[in-house]
């Protein structure tokens, strides 16, 4: 039997297990950096399927590491479990991260024959904070020659790349008075956030192709008879490439001081999480999924080089290493991640077929990178080369 055989074999014995991870996931939704009984989870179905399990990791509660294996190649597989406010796992967290689990568990079995250690990879907080990226500061990536992963969508695609992201806390501080009586003893908060907004929006017309903003008011005030004096949001940039967003956000950040300068309120910009850089997929890595879920009877559409998904904290490991970010898909009517009725699709036959081929095919993947001498001896001299970026 050959590993592929040997992987989907175990797969499949796995597949009522996978299965009920996921739905269990999609069952009780847990936002960033709270997700403790998403990581427990996965990190119990490791650990009592034979891995060597680290939790708490990086000095992150809901972050794991999971390793079986011995061998000089290192495949890292990042399982993502964090979901939306209010919507859940609109998302589809829940499938990407029983499908990490899926490959790591499929590879088990071969991981010595074929020389490598699979390292699966519970990084939290996607959807706002970074996991990835302080995983990766703190030393959890150092020995991983490759990365990968597959995400929830309407559809299969690999190649695609993402806009980079900042986010930010915002605040105004102003003064309270009475509306009516004394209102120019206060200082007006929303008033300040009101005109940052319109500034924001005058900028939109001259903002470089590529480039978004949006964000939301998170507090303007209490009561209508009282002046705010307190306003806050939480608000995001975007663009093409890290360097574009630094441009980006200097021209949003002069939006919120003008509304600091013209109300007279105090203004405090704090980072939300770390900024996620642009995606950059390997192409000997998108090759090998490809060709993996196409021998599944997957149709798996490939990317142009304009197409561009949102933004992913798995952009920061792709600067560093090999790595891939394919879509796997499944029917969700005319739903798109991040909507509402997103949500209901993902515990459906067709989401779990989703979850057990998008792991199936990883782990193809991963066997294909194995085997390979080329693309083996490739990955151990870059990862013997890197800096790790806990040491830079």
């Amino acid at each position: 039997m050959t590993p592929r055989e040997r992987a989907r074999k175990q797969l499949e014995s796995r597949r009522d297990d996978l299965v009920a991870l996921s739905h269990s996931l999609h069952a009780e939704p847990e936002l960033a950096f709270e997700e403790h009984k998403s990581a427990a989870k996965i990190a119990d179905l490791m650990d009592g399927s034979g891995f060597d399990v680290d939790r708490a990791v990086c000095d992150l509660p809901t972050a794991f590491t999971a390793t079986y294996g011995t061998g000089d190649l290192v495949i890292g597989i990042t399982a993502e479990y964090d979901a939306l406010p209010g919507i859940g796992h609109a998302c589809g967290h829940n499938v990407n991260g029983a499908s990490a689990a899926a490959a790591a568990l499929a590879l088990a079995p071969v991981a010595d024959e074929l020389g490598i250690t699979v390292k699966l990879l519970g990084t939290p907080a996607e959807e706002g904070g970074g996991g990835k990226v302080y995983m990766l500061e703190r030393g959890a990536f150092d020995d991983v020659a490759a990365a990968m992963m597959v995400h929830a969508a309407p559809f299969d695609m690999v190649g695609m790349s993402s806009l980079a992201i900042s986010a930010w806390n915002v605040a105004y501080t102003g003064r309270e008075a009475h509306a009516a009586l004394a209102p120019h003893m206060g200082v007006n908060a929303a008033d300040a956030m009101m005109i940052a907004q319109v500034a924001i929006g005058a900028y939109r017309q001259q903002m470089p192709p590529g480039t978004i903003v949006s964000g939301i008011v998170t507090d303007g005030g209490q009561a209508p008879n009282v002046i705010p004096g307190r306003a806050t949001a939480h608000y995001e940039c975007r663009a093409e490439s890290l360097e574009a967003l630094t441009a980006h956000k200097d021209r949003v950040r002069a939006c919120f001081e003008a509304g600091a300068l013209a109300t007279g309120a105090t203004l405090t910009l704090d980072d939300h999480g770390r900024d996620f850089a642009d995606l950059r997929q390997d192409a000997t890595l998108t090759d090998a999924y490809r060709a993996s879920a196409e021998a599944l009877g997957r149709t798996v559409v490939v990317a142009d080089a304009s197409t561009r998904g949102g933004s992913t904290d798995m952009g920061n490991i792709s600067h560093v290493m090999p790595t891939i970010h394919p879509l796997v898909g499944y029917d969700c009517g005319d739903a798109m991640m991040h909507n509402p009725d997103f949500t209901r699709f993902g515990t459906t036959p067709g989401a779990d077929k989703a979850l057990l081929d998008g792991g199936l095919a990883m782990a193809w993947t991963a066997v294909t990178l194995a085997e390979d001498p080329a693309t083996r001896t490739r990955l151990l001299a870059e990862v013997a080369a890197r800096t790790p970026v806990s040491a830079r």
